[in-house]
């Protein structure tokens, strides 16, 4: 990457990462270019990886995890900023994700025309996540918006640790990338502009206390 700063003018992830772990995300934004999957590590857990603009790549996603079809899944991106991109949230909306993302939070709003049917099953709403984790943000910079889902096979529990892949996962997907272990708290589920909790997870009372006494206008 050339540039030094992300979306929101922050340095990049990898001016901080080690040689291998630089090489290990771009070979992950690679694979996800060329519809491939990858595993990639959050501050939550170890999610799984595809073009989330590919209804081909979300598709493959959908398959290897054995998951309901009609069970949306989320978009991960880099910044808040690349979230408006493809989607349309309110200026309500958009105040909330500035104050809880990055972080362990996923925030329902309006998607756009860019984002598939297949992501969303069908939901003019979708879930945007963007992980408070520097290696998940490089390689989202680098790669663009991808599936943001567990890196199981649903109904088993989520990983934390890339030696805990199922075989499926493992043999299904192009590229790990090997960030130790991570928290394993899921995130917490919000659509602001509707006052709604869909799971809660991470933040949750600082979340419901947000909402309750909003800083910003409805």
């Amino acid at each position: 990457m050339t540039d030094d700063s992300d979306d929101n003018g922050d340095p990049v992830a990898t001016r901080d990462l080690d040689d291998p772990r630089r090489d290990d995300v771009r070979r992950a934004a690679a694979a996800a270019a060329d519809g491939d999957l990858v595993v990639y590590p959050t501050e939550t857990v170890y999610g799984l990886g595809g073009d989330a603009l590919d209804p081909d790549a979300v598709e493959r996603v959908f398959a290897l995890k054995g998951r309901d079809r009609e069970n949306p899944l989320s978009l991960g991106v880099a910044s808040v900023d690349a979230a408006l991109r493809y989607t349309r949230p309110t200026e309500f909306a958009v105040g909330f994700a500035r104050a809880f993302l990055p972080g362990p939070v996923t925030v329902v709003v309006e998607r756009d025309d860019a984002v598939p049917d297949a992501l969303t099953a069908g939901s003019e709403r979708v879930g945007i996540r963007v992980p408070d984790h520097p290696i998940a943000r490089d390689l989202l910079d680098a790669a663009g918006p991808l599936t943001a889902t567990s890196a199981n096979v649903s109904g088993t529990g989520s990983v934390t640790r890339p030696d805990d892949l199922g075989d499926r996962i493992r043999e299904g997907v192009a590229a790990v990338v090997d960030a130790g272990e991570t928290p394993g708290a899921e995130s917490t589920v919000v659509d602001p502009e509707r006052g709604t909790i869909h799971r809660r997870g991470a933040m949750a009372g600082a979340i419901e206390a947000w909402l309750d006494d909003p800083p910003v206008r409805r």
